[in-house]
């Protein structure tokens, strides 16, 4: 079967559970790679937090920042549906190191807005690009992700606040909803969360210490019932960041085989399905990215 054939046969099955989808596969030792619209600049959501995490610990690297050094992170809100520190009800004080380690593992808000607080988001992009790093885009803080239709409506509406991040979308990737619109909100393309990952594993550019940092929290990640059911198993780790906000469902990570290979994926997604918990979604973008992996990995 050739690429296109199977690939138009992903793009049925994912359609056919209401996603649109970009995911990209690259064997970290070939170069070669698999992908399904994988130049579409979407939100991050929460993967804006791993080059976060980057900037910072290369400041803690070279002396510019103590990863010692603590933060006074504010009360947030208990009914927050995040999970960190958004939901404490009292100020907490919190190390550098302890905060980018919060931001990952757990893809804590807050800690992430306190981590912005050190580095803004232009020094962030900045960082991407001195790396040759390029197809992410980091604006704004993660507060702003706490301000959609979602919050605003009650409860029993939620599907509305999901009607309105479907239908609101244009053809340019334009959206009423200022966290959905690429040209206001941190962005990436599969093929960039590819590149940052590969900048990590492989260390290029980035001191090996920072690399090192990095990998371990992303085998930290708590969040695992997206793509790790479909990558992680005896004989092989998943390393991840996740990223979640409306209708989008995203997932970045490298799958380390015991026979030595390595991957890194890219499955960015949208749903067409208005509702808040999709597990058929979450199973079917799992399966597609794997399916690539498959491909990638034994073409016959």
């Amino acid at each position: 079967m050739s690429d296109e054939r199977f690939l138009a046969g992903v793009r049925d099955e994912l359609r056919a559970a209401g996603l649109r989808a970009s995911i990209l596969v690259r064997d970290l030792d070939t170069g070669h790679e698999i992908a399904l619209d994988a130049d579409v600049p979407l939100p991050a959501a929460s993967l804006t937090k791993l080059p976060i995490a980057l900037a910072v610990l290369d400041r803690v690297g070279d002396g510019r920042i103590d990863g010692a050094q603590t933060v006074t992170v504010p009360a947030g809100n208990p009914t927050e549906g995040t999970p960190g520190t958004g939901r404490f009800r009292h100020a907490a004080v919190i190390a550098v190191d302890d905060l980018v380690s919060l931001a990952l593992t757990i893809s804590d808000n807050g800690a992430a807005d306190a981590l912005l607080e050190l580095v803004p988001p232009a020094d962030v992009t900045t960082d991407l690009a001195a790396l040759h790093l390029t197809g992410i885009a980091v604006r704004h803080p993660f507060r702003d992700l706490s301000d959609t239709p979602l919050e605003r409506f009650a409860p029993d509406e939620a599907h509305l606040a999901h009607t309105l991040a479907i239908r609101g979308s244009t053809p340019a990737h334009g959206h009423p909803v200022r966290q959905l619109d690429v040209a206001r909100t941190n962005t990436g393309t599969a093929r960039a969360w590819v590149d940052l990952l590969a900048a990590i594993w492989d260390e290029r550019g980035i001191r090996p210490a920072v690399a090192y940092r990095l990998r371990e929290h992303l085998h930290g990640n708590v969040i695992r019932h997206r793509l790790s059911p479909d990558f992680a198993s005896d004989a092989s780790t998943w390393a991840s960041k996740t990223g979640t906000l409306l209708n989008l469902r995203h997932e970045i990570g490298v799958v380390e085989h015991a026979d030595g290979s390595r991957f890194a994926v890219a499955a960015l997604s949208a749903s067409e399905v208005a509702a808040g918990t999709q597990p058929a979604a979450e199973a079917a973008l799992g399966a597609a990215a794997r399916e690539l992996h498959d491909r990638l990995r034994d073409p016959r």
